[in-house]
């Protein structure tokens, strides 16, 4: 009897050791998921604060462009203009260039288009082809005419063209028969924010000049470059000559941010503003960021 009593009590007790012991194991597991949980919020926030940091300085480069703009005047605003700041652990380098050194993909002559395509490795059929294709996108079709929008059923894709002025460069992509390798070398030429048909030969990049009917010579011609039409506005969508727009004026600018960070990391912004008035010194346009994260994956915003 003594020895069936003990027996029993010491199976109650292995009973109570094995019941502990996992007890200890789920505590052990919760922790180590508390742990990994920590370890991932600490890298989120960092993500999150890297971030809103590099979008306070870009801020800041706008607002000291815009200022430096502002301050020269309409008849004195430089088309381009660079400047360099420190801020905590970060070194700032800033440029700004007139839209006007860019051609702009709603008042562009055909022509002009077709010799930027040419320069940039397209064959002269093919460059001509593309320029149509821009020119049918921003153009609205007479009543009864599909050609154009016959040439996006034909190639399968599932929106027909826009038939008005392009918003935003990137839109390029979306005209058929463009190929994507053309359309990339394409955007650091293109804009849609100068507002004329007009080039400032002055900052215009030599693939800009290239395209151009005419060559800046030593005596600059008169041409108004008058202020920067907005992408939705109907107006002023016929195409204008090039042949007298070498020294063209916009009241847009892009400004392009890099920073270095001290640990190694920079990241580079590109903000397009207006320059306005008294009231409203000036409107964002676009803003687009590439910020270099620590692993080194990215993270872009556009608008």
């Amino acid at each position: 009897m003594i020895r069936d009593r003990a027996e029993a009590s010491e199976q109650e007790q292995g009973v109570v050791i094995v019941a502990v012991l996992w007890i200890l194991m789920a505590l052990s597991a919760l922790a180590m998921i508390f742990s990994v949980y920590l370890s991932a919020s600490a890298r989120s926030l960092a993500v999150d604060d890297a971030a809103l940091q590099a979008e306070a300085l870009v801020s800041a480069s706008v607002e000291l462009s815009a200022y430096q703009l502002t301050l020269a005047g309409d008849a004195q605003r430089p088309p381009r203009g660079t400047f360099h700041f420190r801020m905590d652990d970060a070194d700032v380098s800033v440029t700004f260039t007139s839209e006007a050194a860019r051609i702009d993909l709603n008042f562009s002559p055909k022509e002009v288009l077709a010799d930027l395509f040419a320069g940039l490795g397209a064959n002269q059929a093919a460059a001509k082809y593309d320029a149509e294709r821009i020119v049918g996108w921003r153009t609205r079709p007479a009543p009864g005419d599909n050609d154009e929008e016959a040439l996006y059923q034909a190639a399968g894709l599932g929106y027909p063209p826009r038939g008005s002025l392009f918003t935003h460069a990137s839109e390029l992509a979306l005209v058929v028969g463009l190929p994507p390798a053309l359309v990339d070398r394409a955007l650091p030429f293109v804009t849609v924010f100068n507002g004329t048909s007009g080039i400032d030969a002055t900052i215009a990049a030599p693939e800009v000049l290239a395209a151009l009917p005419d060559k800046p010579s030593d005596q600059p011609m008169d041409t108004p470059g008058g202020p920067s039409a907005q992408p939705n506005d109907a107006a002023g969508a016929t195409d204008k000559p090039a042949s007298d727009a070498l020294t063209a004026k916009s009241g847009c600018y892009r400004i392009e941010t890099t920073i270095g960070f001290r640990n190694g990391r920079r990241t580079r912004s590109e903000v397009v503003i207006a320059m306005g008035d008294k009231v409203e010194p000036y409107r964002v346009l676009s803003w687009q960021d590439d910020i270099d994260l620590p692993d080194g994956a990215r993270q872009r915003k556009g608008s």
